[in-house]
């Protein structure tokens, strides 16, 4: 373990002599940002080197037109909610699905297949699935949506918000944050992508991009090829995660999701709207789709609480300096989604940063 850091220290120094300033790799998984503060690794890399939160994750992405389209949706009586754990304290205008619990119409459920038995088991309601989440969790939703046509299911209704992290990344090098110099890419979703996905970043816009998976070694290795590449100005696409992740990906996975969805212009929390960048079910699927079947419209909307998480999903701050941060804004009392997921950089931040001031 020592010689790895002590190899990364001698890349970063490399590259930060060839930049000529300080380093900025943007993590853009958010489990990379919790596992770098869980193994302190913050704390053992040199100040020459920052590492940015980026919008891998997708509960703090998801735009707040949706969260509240979503509540709508829950304040009807011939509605359940299927929803993973992490949307339930995601605040929207009008108070957040953990306010509305009471109701009994609020499932939480830890995989799409759940939705599905849902429907079944509740003929008479309709099941309306929050599907939200990037290429990994969007061929389990195009499962239950073939399953659900092929078995006849008429009450299952899916609001399809997944979102495509390719165009994301273009998204930040070309309008909102320039001084990203590497892109550490996420394991899980690269291992539906593959590596191979991540060129076109390479070859038009000259970023470094290797996969890693969650170990603290594997963070370490990812981050010592980055600036090796930085110091020899050789960006290139690699992978220190070669047990799961190939150049080519899962090409099942691909393949449901390209005859289940099309790609579509969609809004992203601080990054607004992206071409291409959101997954919504293909017109074969329309009977199942929320939208279409139950008359629920989503539009952009403004965040008005003065939550900056978008700025940090976009590495153009860190969660203290938001006004916020750890005063009207806690993981008891979220202002953002960005302070509620187990992904988020603020709840990241918020448990290990005033963690270590205690131990101090």
């Amino acid at each position: 373990m020592l010689e790895r850091i002590n190899r990364a220290y001698i890349q970063i120094a490399r590259a930060q002599k060839s930049l000529g300033r300080k380093i900025n790799i943007m993590e853009v998984c958010g489990t990379h940002t919790v596992n770098v503060f869980r193994a302190g690794l913050r704390d053992a890399f040199p100040e020459g080197m920052r590492l940015l939160s980026g919008p891998g994750c997708p509960v703090c992405i998801t735009d707040q037109g949706y969260i509240d389209a979503v509540l709508s949706l829950a304040d009807r009586d011939d509605c359940i909610i299927a929803t993973y754990g992490d949307m339930i304290r995601v605040p929207g205008r009008n108070g957040s699905l953990e306010q509305r619990t009471n109701r009994g119409n609020i499932k939480i459920v830890l995989s799409a297949e759940d939705a599905l038995k849902l429907a079944k088991q509740n003929p008479d309601k309709k099941i309306v699935f929050v599907a939200i989440g990037f290429e990994t969790t969007a061929p389990a939703t195009a499962v239950i949506a073939n399953e659900a046509i092929e078995q006849g299911i008429k009450n299952l209704f899916i609001f399809s918000n997944h979102k495509l992290v390719i165009p994301a990344m273009k998204a930040l090098l070309s309008e909102k944050n320039h001084k990203i110099d590497a892109f550490m890419c996420p394991g899980h979703v690269s291992v539906i992508i593959g590596s191979d996905a991540y060129k076109p970043i390479v070859e038009q816009f000259k970023r470094p991009c290797v996969v890693a998976g969650f170990e603290p070694m594997q963070i370490v290795e990812a981050i010592s090829e980055i600036c090796r590449q930085l110091a020899d100005n050789t960006p290139a696409v690699d992978s220190v995660y070669p047990a799961a992740v190939t150049a080519a990906g899962n090409k099942t996975a691909q393949k449901i999701i390209e005859e289940t969805f099309d790609a579509v212009d969609g809004c992203w929390r601080g990054l607004g709207n992206i071409d291409k960048s959101t997954l919504k079910l293909k017109g074969k699927f329309s009977e199942l789709d929320a939208e279409k079947q139950l008359g629920v419209k989503f539009i952009h909307e403004e965040d008005l609480t003065g939550c900056q998480c978008g700025q940090v999903l976009c590495g153009l701050m860190d969660p203290p300096d938001c006004g916020l941060f750890a005063k009207s804004c806690t993981p008891d009392t979220p202002v953002g989604p960005c302070m509620v997921s187990s992904e988020g950089a603020c709840a990241a931040w918020f448990k290990y940063t005033r963690r270590k001031r205690r131990n101090q």
